[in-house]
Order: structure tokens, then sequence, then C-alpha cells
């Protein structure tokens, strides 16, 4: 392989709008209140055994790294319209496949896409994220898991994301 792959995920505009506005309010005003919470509690004294000190600095550490998660997020993202509904396999759809004589239903893309929708999500470039992509329903297909099975699989529904 010459060319070097990136992990750019595909998200609508809606959601990369939303993902914006996330990262905005992150980066100002959330920045902000923490960093009052943070001087409040230092002026309590004692830092070792400051439980307010110690919560608002893990916060922090926890924001500063949805910060960083969403500015790689939005930077590698392929915003775009939501896909066709046109039965075949694109990345913002729900797919239902069969696989193992079961149906799995997930949002084929990124868990940003989702939001806080309960849905299972898989990667565009996971093993069964590249081995459906393109497909039509009613296709099959297989790919090689991490454990070095081949595993069968089938189209059985593709829509649009509709979140």
């Amino acid at each position: 392989m010459s060319e070097t792959t990136t992990s750019s995920s595909f998200l609508t505009q809606d959601a990369y709008d939303r993902l914006s506005s996330e990262l905005e309010h992150l980066k100002g005003e959330g920045r902000s209140d923490i960093a009052k919470r943070i001087e409040a509690a230092r002026e309590e004294g004692d830092l070792k055994e400051n439980g307010g000190y110690h919560a608002a600095k893990e916060e922090q550490g926890k924001m500063e790294a949805r910060i960083r998660q969403l500015e790689s997020l939005l930077r590698d993202a392929v915003v775009g319209e939501a896909p066709k509904d046109n039965g075949i396999v694109d990345s913002g759809m729900v797919v239902t496949v069969e696989m193992f004589g079961d149906t799995e239903t997930f949002l084929l893309g990124s868990r940003e896409i989702a939001g806080d929708a309960d849905i299972d999500v898989y990667s565009e470039q996971s093993p069964l994220g590249e081995a459906i992509m393109g497909k039509k329903v009613g296709e099959e297909t297989s790919y090689d898991a991490p454990n070095g099975k081949t595993i069968d699989v089938k189209i059985v529904d593709a829509k649009p994301y509709a979140g």
C-alpha cells in the first residue's frame, strides 16, 4: 500500500453543525465555567483533601479530551447529505444484515451521527463495514473477522438514518 488511509468519518450537515456548536460551547463557556469552579474550590484551602477541587480537575480533563476528539472528528469529517434511499449500503445508513442465522441492525458510520440514539454503530473502516459498503439489499458477501474466521453476511435492509 503506497497510500495512507485517513480515518475520516461521514457526517450529515446536521450532525456536523451540532458537533461544531458543542465544540464552540466547550471551548468558550465550558472552559470558563470549569476554571471558575476550580478557582472557587482552590480558595477553600488544602488541595490534598479538597474533593470539589479534584472533581473539577477531573471534569476539566474529560472536557479537554472531548474538545480534542471533536476537533479531530470535525477536521477529518466528510460532510454531506444523507445517503439516498436506494437500497445500496452507504455511510449514514441503518443497515440490517443476517449473520449466523440472526439479524442485526446498526448504523454504518460515526457514533456522532446517532447522537444520543440507542443504536449500535459500526465504522465504515471496520471489517464488516468495508465488506458491506456499496452492496445492495439481497446481496451476500463475507469478511475475515479479527480471529481469522470468515463470516458470511446477507444485506436484508439499508435505509438512510433519520435520527
